[in-house]
C-alpha cells in the first residue's frame, strides 16, 4: 500500500475531491503524492472508471485523489493539455510523473501508483534540472540557423 504524510483535515483520507482552477494550485503542493482524474460528465469511459478510482482512493489513504471536470474547468484542462478523457496524472512533490489518457483497470491503476510511489524524487529532480540546463544551452547556442544571411 502506498503511503504519504498525513493529509489536511479538509481532505479526508480515502476521499475523492473535486478540484477547480482556483484551488488546484493551493491543494496539490500540500500533498506529496496526488492523482488527478480529468473527466467529463458526458464521457461513458469516465463514468465507468469512477468506481475504480474511488476504490483505489480507499486503498491509498495517504494519496490525494482528485477529479477535475473538464467541462467546468476548461482553463485548467487546457493548462495540462488535456486532449482526451479520461486522462490521469500522477503528481509527486508537484511534478507530473505519470500521465495517460484512457480509463485504466484496477490492476493498471495499482501498477501506476506503485511505480510512482517507488520513484526516487531526488533523482527525478536532478534529471529535470539536467534537462532544463540542456534546453537552455540548446536555446542559447542554436547552431542550426545560419545567421550570416
Amino acid at each position: 500500500m502506498t503511503t504519504a504524510p498525513e493529509q489536511s483535515s479538509a481532505h479526508p483520507p480515502g476521499a475523492v475531491i473535486d478540484l477547480a482552477a482556483e484551488d488546484f494550485a493551493t491543494t496539490l503542493p500540500t500533498h506529496p503524492f496526488a492523482i488527478v482524474d480529468f473527466w467529463a460528465p458526458w464521457c461513458a469511459p469516465c463514468r465507468a472508471f469512477a468506481p475504480v478510482f474511488a476504490a483505489a482512493a480507499t486503498r491509498h489513504p495517504g494519496v490525494l485523489f482528485a477529479k477535475v471536470n473538464t467541462e467546468e474547468q476548461q482553463e485548467l484542462a487546457g493548462h495540462f493539455n488535456i486532449r482526451s478523457i479520461p486522462t490521469l496524472m500522477v503528481f509527486r512533490e508537484g511534478i507530473v510523473v505519470f500521465s495517460q489518457a484512457g480509463a485504466l483497470n484496477s490492476s493498471a491503476l495499482e501498477q501506476a501508483l506503485s511505480a510512482a510511489g517507488a520513484l526516487d524524487m531526488k533523482q527525478v529532480r536532478r534529471e529535470l534540472d539536467t534537462e532544463a540546463s540542456q534546453e537552455a544551452v540548446e536555446g542559447t547556442f542554436d547552431c542550426s540557423r545560419d545567421s550570416s544571411r
